[in-house]
């Protein structure tokens, strides 16, 4: 098989130009003379970006799965918080209503011993026992108008 020359004449050109055309030629040549090379270079080169689109593509999946996961934890946490939020609010609400009836109780206890003219027993009974006294005694559980 005879392969055409590349040899071109080139009258009107300078030094530098002509060296440009020739290693153009040279580079063309080569393609001609090893395609095998250059085309598996080519299958190399696909090969690799294919590989990195998909190592890309699962690791970007991978990151959503894992951001996913994070959100739908701090949501369960903001749920738990908000139910213990709102046991603690319902056991507070009940412990004022036990402290309401307490209140109620202890001023009916002080009426009945204002009105059953025990307050001279009083002060012999709780002489044993200060912190009894001291308990019914206190000014802040004393009845209003006292």
């Amino acid at each position: 098989m005879e392969r055409p020359s590349l040899e071109i004449n080139l009258p009107n050109t300078d030094e530098e130009g002509k060296l440009y055309v020739v290693d153009s030629l040279n580079n063309l040549n080569k393609l001609n003379a090893c395609p095998d090379e250059s085309q598996h270079a080519l299958e190399t080169t696909a090969g690799n970006n294919t590989r990195n689109q998909c190592l890309f593509f699962i690791i970007f999946i991978l990151t959503l799965i894992v951001s996913l996961a994070l959100v739908s934890f701090v949501i369960f946490l903001i749920i738990q918080t908000r139910n213990k939020m709102d046991q603690i609010s319902s056991r507070l609400l009940s412990e004022k209503k036990n402290i309401e009836e307490l209140k109620k109780i202890n001023n009916m206890i002080l009426k009945y011993l204002n009105h059953s003219g025990m307050k001279e027993k009083e002060r012999h009974l709780f002489t044993e026992s200060p912190d009894l006294h001291d308990f019914f005694t206190h000014p802040e559980l004393k009845v209003p108008g006292e």
